[in-house]
This record gives C-alpha cells, sequence and structure tokens, in this order.
C-alpha cells in the first residue's frame, strides 16, 4: 500500500529533477533575453536554482534516503513549450515579454509543487524538511513576483511598440534542458 512518505519521495524526486533543468534552461533564457534587467534576474533565479538542488538533497538526508531525481514530464514538457515560444519571438521587441512568461509558467508549476510538500513534509512531522521546503516556496514566490514586476514594468510595454526585428537564431532548450 502506498503512503504519503511515498508519494512526498515521489514528488521531491520529480522536482529535484525540475530544478536541475531549469538551471540550464535559465541559462539558456538568460542569452536571449534582450533587457539588462531581465538578464539579471534569471542570472539571480539561476543561482537560487543551483541553491535549491542543494537543499532538496538535504531534504532527501532529513527522510534518510538518498537524493535521486525522476524525470519532471511537467517540465520537460513546459521547456518544450519554452522552446517554441523563445523560437518564435527571438530577436523580436516582445522577446521579453515572451521569456518573463515562459519562466512564469515554470515558476508557477514550482509553487504548487513547493507547496504540496511542504504541507506534506509537516503532516510527516519532519521539521527540518518543512522549514527548507519552506524556504525554497518563498524564494519561488519572490521570483514569480520579480518577473512580473518586469513585465508590467518594462517588458508589456516595450512589446506594445512591436516592430518586427531581424530575427535572431532561437537558443535551443530542448536539447539540453528538456532532453
Amino acid at each position: 500500500m502506498k503512503t504519503l512518505r511515498d508519494l512526498f519521495m515521489n514528488e521531491l524526486a520529480d522536482i529535484y529533477d525540475a530544478e536541475q533543468r531549469m538551471v540550464v534552461a535559465l541559462g539558456m533564457l538568460e542569452k536571449v533575453a534582450a533587457g539588462a534587467y531581465l538578464k539579471q534576474a534569471l542570472r539571480s533565479h539561476a543561482r537560487e536554482t543551483t541553491n535549491h538542488t542543494a537543499r532538496l538533497s538535504k531534504v532527501f538526508q532529513l527522510f534518510e534516503t538518498t537524493a535521486r531525481s525522476r524525470p519532471c514530464e511537467a517540465t520537460i514538457g513546459l521547456l518544450r513549450e519554452v522552446d517554441e515560444i523563445v523560437g518564435e519571438f527571438s530577436g523580436s521587441p516582445v522577446i521579453d515579454a515572451a521569456v518573463i512568461s515562459a519562466a512564469q509558467k515554470i515558476e508557477h508549476y514550482e509553487i504548487v509543487t513547493y507547496g504540496c510538500l511542504h504541507a506534506w513534509a509537516e503532516q510527516l512531522g519532519n521539521k527540518g524538511a518543512t522549514v527548507i521546503l519552506r524556504g525554497i516556496l518563498d524564494q519561488e514566490r519572490a521570483s514569480d513576483q520579480r518577473l512580473t514586476r518586469l513585465a508590467r514594468g518594462r517588458s508589456n510595454q516595450q512589446a506594445l511598440g512591436e516592430r518586427r526585428a531581424n530575427a535572431r537564431p532561437s537558443t535551443r532548450l530542448r536539447r539540453t534542458a528538456a532532453g
């Protein structure tokens, strides 16, 4: 019979994989982003994401198991969509709006996952894991809010003045982050 602990460990392995893929994807998104503020936000989030994988390893340890990843099909699918969006809008004045939209889709998935993991760790009585997962959840929410501020304050306005520029070659996320 499957238990809440089994579900918790399964989802922990899933998000562990997702975070590893995101480290690569955020670097690729930074390369195609046009705005300096967005590039800095993506670079900062990539550093946070690297830290998240280390913190997730500690959660595995707190549950007395070895860190493992399980292919996160949701993230793989979202990264394929990111690749399509970036490919279609690369070199365009709307690229930053497209990058933010794509990044926020993944952020929202992570927020939901960390919310569940946090609640389950609490129910399982693992205070150390609860604290770590709450910290990661708070960082994911803050990243989402930063992206929203960038979209509203800069990139969406720039996208309104859309003029098709010479398209740059797409950075293919699928090969490195989703594949």
